[in-house]
């Protein structure tokens, strides 16, 4: 299948698509600016109440009449480039696919010669976020302000948590039965500019491994401009001293391991990271380990941990990091087998970072077109192959007019094979301003000793927002599951007594807009989308599992000092207090219920609306589909009002099994 590489099948059309734009742009710029001026956030609210009142409305009286004429005067140049831009929509196509083919070791084609198929198997980590990249105005109503700034600063923490080394810290604590018993916040966080240590407390047992797999696709230009990458080893300390770090606690704890890592088109679309953008609600913060160069984001901390208790610890890094995969694969079956949570069959957690060796990344709400192409450019520095501006504009077909894309986004570090994107013809009212839909993808992601080539087919999709449609949202997961179908019928090129394909994962990744605890929610907690693929968070309809927790945030609490960074959020989030605090519950029926007393009357973790779910069916008969890890990650603190979430697939053959 070919890729398009461009919006439009000719120059010509491109042309006069970007004449219309440039026509239609000022006049939506300056109205998008003259509403996001009377829709402050609670960050400029709190910024604005130490300043005199009569500053604010100068300014509204001197910007507001210039804004005004300046709306007035753009009207007849947008009237004409809207006659112009609304016809050549139809000629559009559904997306832009963008590849970075300088990844040296790390591109895709070297990732393909990896796996064969073979024993011990294979792990592929995926994670989807709600990024609320909005036209600015709108983005407001969700109290997230700056969205050019805010889909740079994305882009780089989530290239800055998925190229640092793999990192695991096990906690041992027989008082401790929370979600913190599994969270990966760091050893130690700096306090203040001075930089002194606060060490976990001594009755906790923290175990780490380590493992390191290059740079992760980071240009060497931007070494020289940001410095070096979070998930370089700190100087003159190998990385076997950082391996291992015990605070106290008990004996007894199992023996440190290092998990088997994930490993990780047509032309030269994409670009390098640009220089960090910083607005007032994402500035770094000390001990801020999402940011771009904060000290905790690379774990340095774990390692001056273990170099101060052995007497500082030296050595190559570049000896010890040949040294240490061969002892991580000694280790690989049994660490595979051992998990951090004895009555779950994987590993889950709170994380302050996005997994390392992410393979796969789903984004919704990536609606405005310049944020979409900054965050194409940061995530190039770790992602080869992208897709994005993915939607239809104006009329098509049966559809509303479309004033907004689909929203979606994707990335990999795999190479693409085939791309579908179907529209939900059932939006109404603001929803139907969006061509919300699903986005289909065929990726390879090896091959066989045969010269077979091994898939795994993702879905990304985003249903209807209004909380009263839910039959609407049923048909869009009806439509969902007969458009995969026919998009895996369509690409397929095996048959069952000549395989060319082997498939190796289907999983679907997305904003459904529904959670599992909502009474409101219960004719989609029961459809049979669940009934072919499973939820690791799910025991079943309307019953979660005890540590899953909600992936919308409180929009009022966004900027609280308790959670405005990654470290911050994540320990809010593994307390019940917390997330009654600064998680979104189920609207109350009852009249006059007021918030903090409809959050105290409720149980539960929250609403959890953004899904990764997998199959295990459908399958190569020869192979499973297990879940490694599921986690949570608050490393967009400040950034968006959904947390992202991830999981770790680990696919094997079925006489594996001991």
């Amino acid at each position: 299948m070919v890729l398009y590489t461009a919006p439009f099948p000719n120059s010509c059309l491109s042309a006069l698509h970007a004449v219309s734009w440039a026509l239609l742009f000022p006049c939506y710029w300056l109205a998008d600016r003259l509403v996001a001026s009377f829709i402050p956030t609670t960050y400029e609210k709190r910024q604005r109440a130490d300043d005199p009142c009569y500053l604010q409305l100068l300014c509204t009286v001197l910007f507001t009449p210039i804004y005004l004429a300046l709306l007035v005067a753009s009207l007849p140049f947008a009237f004409v480039g809207f006659l112009l831009w609304s016809p050549l929509q139809s000629a559009r196509r559904p997306y832009i696919y963008s590849r970075l083919e300088d990844q040296g070791s790390a591109s895709g084609a070297a990732l393909l010669s990896e796996w064969k198929g073979t024993s011990p198997g294979k792990s592929f980590c995926f994670a989807t976020a709600n990024l609320c990249l909005l036209p600015d105005s709108l983005a407001r109503l969700n109290n997230v302000f700056n969205t050019q700034a805010r889909a740079r600063e994305i882009g780089q923490r989530i290239r800055n948590g998925a190229s640092r080394p793999q990192i695991k810290i096990y906690i041992d604590s027989p008082t401790n039965t929370s979600i913190s018993a599994a969270s990966f916040s760091s050893l130690v966080s700096p306090q203040g500019s001075d930089g002194v240590a606060r060490a976990v407390p001594g009755s906790i047992k923290r175990t780490a491994s380590v493992e390191y797999k290059g740079d992760g696709g980071r240009h060497p230009s931007e070494e020289a401009a940001n410095g070096p990458a979070s998930g370089d080893p700190a100087e003159g300390v190998g990385l076997e001293d950082a391996c291992i770090v015990r605070i106290g606690g008990e004996e007894g704890g199992r023996p440190p391991e290092a998990d088997d890592p994930a490993a990780g088109g047509q032309t030269r679309n994409g670009a390098g990271g640009s220089p960090k953008g910083q607005t007032p609600n994402h500035s770094q913060r000390d001990g801020d380990s999402g940011s771009l160069g904060s000290p905790s984001a690379s774990r340095e901390s774990l390692v001056k941990t273990r170099a101060a208790a052995d007497g500082g610890g030296s050595g190559e890094p570049g000896a010890t990091n040949s040294k240490f995969p061969y002892k991580a694969s000694g280790v690989k079956k049994a660490a595979a087998r051992r998990r951090r949570h004895p009555d779950e069959a994987f590993d889950h957690e709170v994380s302050a970072f996005f997994p390392a060796n992410l393979d796969f990344l789903c984004l919704q709400e990536v609606f405005d077109k310049r944020a979409a192409a900054k965050l194409k450019d940061q995530l190039h520095g770790y992602f080869e192959y992208i897709l994005y501006d993915v939607g239809v504009y104006g009329c098509q077909g049966c559809c509303s007019f479309k004033f907004l894309n689909s929203g979606l986004f994707f990335a990999s570090r795999y190479p693409i094979m085939d791309v579908a994107y179907h529209c939900y013809p059932n939006g109404r009212r603001s929803d139907g301003l969006a061509s919300k839909g699903a986005l289909f993808l065929k990726v390879q992601v090896g091959s066989t000793p045969q010269d077979q080539r091994i898939v795994g087919y993702i879905s990304c999709t985003h249903l209807h927002a209004l909380p009263e449609d839910s039959a609407i949202r049923c048909e869009q997961l009806d439509l969902l599951q007969d458009w995969l179908a026919d998009f895996r019928k369509s690409t397929s090129s095996s048959s069952t007594a000549n395989p060319e394909e082997l498939v190796a994962f289907d999983v679907i990744c997305g904003d459904l807009n529904f959670d599992n605890c909502s009474s409101d929610d219960k004719l989609e907690q029961q459809h049979s989308l669940f009934t072919h693929y499973k939820d690791p968070c799910r025991l079943g309809p309307g019953e979660e599992k005890s540590w899953a927790i909600g992936t919308l945030l409180d929009t009022d609490n966004l900027y609280d000092e308790e959670v405005c960074t990654p470290d911050n959020l994540q320990k809010v989030l593994e307390s019940e207090e917390g997330r009654r605090e600064y998680l979104a519950f189920p609207t109350s029926k009852s009249p006059g219920a007021g918030q903090k007393g409809r959050k105290d009357l409720l149980k539960g973790n929250g609403r959890r609306i953004d899904y990764i779910l997998y199959a295990e069916e459908g399958l190569w008969p020869d192979w499973k589909a297990e879940v490694e890890e599921f986690s949570f990650i608050t490393q967009l603190s400040g950034l968006t009002d959904h947390l992202p979430v991830a999981m770790r697939l680990m696919v094997s053959a079925g006489e594996e099994e001991a």
